[in-house]
């Protein structure tokens, strides 16, 4: 479509005759596009002197369509030669200038068209103009081993884009800036000095081309500022350089300038590589509200600068860093992407309008504020383009004139100042309602009255380490009120304080978690509720305290994703990971923060103990299926493809029956299936036996290994053919062959629990096969029953209970139900695995009366969950005195009694019912 056709408004003369005299000159428009020049002429000093000067050139790309001019434009000056090149470029400022304006004010191009139009000439003319210089230091040979080919890449030498610039928003008389660096790995060492000196001189000489006043004017105003240290580095440094400065030295607001950093001339493809190695120092892994305190204090100190600080009024008002003006709703934008980006790639976006749709997309930006900000956010653009069009100034304010506001009225197409101010004046209010509330800090309530004691021990907290700095100080001045309000409301206040005390005392660094805090305050109810029931979590979180990202992050109260979803998940962040570490890093931190998340569905009663353990279960599964492949993958590098069909990870125990708490460790078994083949075929060969049992240890390491994340499980192998004297890794044969020769009761027992995790599938389902047929011939042997009895025996004289409260070991406990349940299994030949489906076979093959089997299935839930519950609350053994109030209850709770008493008669009654049902059994 043509540009009259596509016309919606114009503006209206300020100055009527200067506007009619000029429009007068284009006889051969459409009666519309004439209109528009007299309402463009008739308010812009500047836009007339550029239709003066292009008339021509004007009349041509009015007369069809303004996409057609703009890349007619682009496509005559990229082919312009190099000596032409400052003055050509210059013709084509001034003819896109007037060309994207009357585009603007006519209503033809929206918002996004304006800035990407003017966008896209300032990246062609720095590409040009990079070329051309770096083309010129190669040609006198000060460029160290470069030739003619290494123009095209500009001798490794990249122009980052970044602010406007990067996100494509370019103003109308926006200045540039531009961060130059070259990649030196391109360059030998002794060499690298050299070539930094030619490509420093053509960044200065390319500035200059842009940037200097001829009688033909100017392309782009050039500020090389924002690069690293920037009084005493020079204009292009070397990438490694640049790294190392962001990594020591980078702040907040430097992290949030690359938010929106573009590579836009020259080496891109070494550009977007830099850009990716500055990854984790934009995007940081945990939530970072700690940005919102650094945001608000950029405010004040530019507003400070500015002399911004007093009251609102429209004369005079800057657009861009005033009350309720641009970078409010950019920085409102950006630190929330800081915040959350680098959990959520899809927030990782350069442009405002896009960046605030997709915060409202993930929930961190409420629909309707997002939808508001973006429509401010445009208008207030709208203002800021006809402020500059007026005499192509570099200023954001409104005109302190009647006369002025008049002037910029008329060119948002307003005959009436006054409303159009009204109408301006409610939108920079707004923002200032939308965003204000999220920068500026709570105000310090009055801390509560306390006993003397609790007095005495916050008192104490100044000196943990989580509150050495002054900021972080400053933080929990703010929230150490509510967070004391908030535990007076707990069953045992001096209780929940003093787990709080111990949770505190425990944390390396506090700005972070305290930030978390003050932008949720619902977390401090999470965190009295943990701390009031769970002493045992509450000591997890101290340690982990980044979990608590995952309950800010949208689905924490979810239903339960599945096993399958877990996996998948998983699989997709262990992708993404860099290398090998930081994928074992990534798996550590997802499994902490989903057996964080069923701890806290357990403790606040959203699942029972039994879902629980399944869903502990899904975890651990879904870490081990995800990460073997990693670990597969890693080994192969070295030693090759796994021969023959590789190996299958067999879960054993609780993992096989589905049936985890807070702190079980893991039961794995390794077996494998050569096919004949006697070794590996990568660079490094290994021996088929050699070369599983190795993978097999390396796999075990990647489950186990302290590494900043912490371990992601500790695992048991003793299931394994032989226990401790057997290899790690058993071949197929080798293993239906112990099974069927050489293994004790306690291991076929074992092995109706096992469960194939992650592996080739047709060896799972062999292995399966054989597991079914080693149950089927072994169950039915006269031993089974009297290994069972000496077992049980040698169990008990082992260990005794641990306390009065112990649920596991012990006559009629959980693990002596678990072992009658097996020998069901393996008596009847039957595949379940899970306690109950075991208890069940009994009756089915006349092993036990229903009556009894249905006895035992009851007694062993409600000792699950008392084990469960209490393995919830501490890593030691089950005392009611030390756990507290809140601990005490939450076991009533799961156990549903009344009190400790009925509790205990309850225990002692169930354990002794089971034992003798047990004996029974056995006799």
């Amino acid at each position: 479509m043509n540009f009259a056709s596509r016309l919606t408004r114009c503006p209206i003369p300020h100055d009527p005759d200067r506007g009619a005299d000029l429009a007068a000159r284009f006889p051969g428009l459409a009666p519309e596009l004439r209109a528009l020049i007299a309402g463009t002429a008739g308010c812009s000093p500047y836009l007339v002197g550029l239709m003066e000067r292009e008339a021509d050139w004007l009349a041509l790309a009015l007369a069809g369509a303004p996409e057609e001019a703009l890349e007619a434009e682009l496509a005559r000056v990229a082919a312009t030669p190099g000596e032409a090149l400052g003055s050509e470029l210059r013709r084509a400022k001034r003819r896109l200038a007037l060309l994207t304006a009357l585009a603007d004010l006519g209503g033809v191009w929206p918002l996004e068209t304006v800035t990407g139009a003017l966008t896209r000439l300032a990246d062609s003319a720095v590409d040009l103009a990079m070329k051309h210089f770096v083309a010129e230091e190669i040609r006198r040979g000060k460029i160290p081993g470069a030739g003619p080919d290494d123009v095209a890449t500009a001798a490794g030498m990249v122009a980052l884009a970044m602010g406007k610039m990067g996100a494509g928003e370019l103003n109308y008389s926006s200045d540039i800036d531009l961060i130059c660096l070259f990649d030196e790995i391109r360059y030998d060492p002794d060499d690298r000095m050299e070539a930094r000196a030619a490509l420093v001189r053509a960044t200065r000489k390319m500035a200059a081309l842009l940037n200097d006043h001829t009688a033909e004017g100017y392309v782009f105003r050039t500020d090389l500022r924002l690069r690293p240290d920037a009084s005493v580095t020079p204009v292009c440094l070397s990438m490694g350089a640049a790294e190392l400065y962001y990594e020591a030295e980078g702040r907040t607001w430097e992290r949030a300038a690359y938010i929106k950093a573009r590579p836009c001339a020259g080496d891109l493809a070494a550009g977007a590589r830099f850009l990716e190695t500055l990854t984790p120092f934009v995007w940081r892994k945990h939530l970072d509200f700690a940005a919102i305190q650094d945001a608000y204090d950029m405010r004040l100190r530019i507003r400070e600068h500015k002399g911004l600080q007093g009251p609102l009024t429209i004369p005079g008002h800057n657009m861009k860093l005033g009350q309720g003006g641009i970078r409010e709703i950019e920085f409102f934008t950006q630190t929330r992407q800081l915040i959350a980006g680098g959990r959520d790639p899809s927030l990782r976006e350069r442009t405002t309008v896009g960046g605030l749709a997709r915060l409202a997309a993930q929930g961190w930006v409420p629909e309707t504020v997002a939808q508001e900000l973006t429509d401010i956010y445009r208008a207030h653009r709208e203002v800021e383009h006809r402020v500059q069009m007026v005499n192509d100034a570099q200023t954001h304010l409104l005109p302190t004139s009647a006369e002025g506001l008049d002037r910029i009225a008329r060119m948002m197409g307003e005959i009436d100042t006054a409303a159009w101010e009204a109408g301006l004046r409610a939108r920079l209010e707004r923002v200032e309602t939308l965003t204000g509330a999220f920068f500026a800090p709570s105000e310090c309530e009055d801390r509560p009255d306390l006993s003397p004691a609790s007095e005495a021990l916050v008192e104490g907290w100044r000196g943990y380490p989580a509150l050495r700095s002054d900021r972080a100080q400053a933080i929990f001045r703010r929230i150490e009120p509510e967070i004391l309000k908030r535990m007076t409301r707990a069953a045992n206040p001096e209780e929940a304080l003093r787990q709080f005390d111990g949770f505190l005392a425990r944390l390396p660094a506090g700005v972070q978690l305290f930030s978390l805090f003050e932008s949720n305050p619902q977390l401090i109810d999470l965190i009295v509720d943990i701390c009031a029931t769970a002493p045992g979590l509450a000591a997890h979180l101290s340690r982990n305290a980044g979990v608590l990202d995952a309950v800010i992050g949208g689905s924490f109260f979810a239903p339960w994703p599945g096993a399958e979803a877990l996996r998948a998940g998983l699989a997709a962040e262990l992708a993404a990971a860099p290398d090998y570490e930081k994928a074992l890093d990534a798996a550590r931190r997802w499994a902490k923060e989903w057996r964080f998340r069923v701890g806290v569905h357990h403790l606040r009663g959203l699942v029972d103990a039994a879902e629980a353990a399944k869903h502990y279960a899904d975890v651990a599964g879904a870490a081990v299926a995800a990460l073997w492949p990693v670990v597969v993958a890693e080994f192969a590098r070295k030693h090759g493809a796994q021969p023959g069909r590789g190996a299958v990870v067999l879960g054993m125990g609780s993992l096989g029956a589905e049936r985890l708490n807070a702190a079980s460790d893991l039961d794995l078994i390794v077996i494998y299936d050569a096919g004949g083949e006697e070794a590996s075929s990568g660079p490094k060969p290994l021996p088929a036996r050699t070369y599983f049992a190795r993978l097999t240890q390396a796999f075990i390491t990647a489950l186990t290994a302290p590494m900043p994340e912490g371990r992601l499980y500790e695992v048991d192998m003793r299931l394994r053919p032989s226990g401790k004297q057997g290899p790690v890794a058993v071949s197929l044969q080798s293993f239906q062959t112990y099974q069927m020769e050489e293994a004790w009761t306690w291991e076929h027992l074992a092995l109706t629990r096992a469960r194939a995790l992650v592996g080739d599938p047709d060896l799972a389902d062999e292995i399966e096969a054989v597991r079914r047929i080693v149950l089927r011939a072994k169950g039915s042997e006269a031993r089974v029953v009297p290994d069972l009895a000496e077992m049980r025996a040698r169990i008990f004289a082992a260990k005794a209970p641990d306390g009065d409260w112990e649920a596991k070991i012990g006559p009629g406990r959980l693990q002596d139900i678990e072992l009658l349940a097996q020998s069901f299994a393996l008596r009847a030949g039957d595949p379940a695995r899970r306690v109950e489906a075991q208890l069940r076979a009994g009756p089915r093959a006349g092993l036990i009366a229903k009556a009894d089997a249905e006895a035992l299935a009851s007694a062993y839930r409600f000792l699950w969950r008392l084990q469960a519950g209490g393995r919830l609350l501490t890593d030691r053994p089950l005392e009611m005195e030390t756990i507290g109030e809140g601990g005490r209850a939450f076991l009533l709770r799961e156990a549903d009694a009344p009190d400790l008493d009925a509790l205990a008669a309850r225990l002692a009654r169930t354990t002794d019912e089971a034992a003798a049902i047990i004996e029974r059994a056995l006799a």
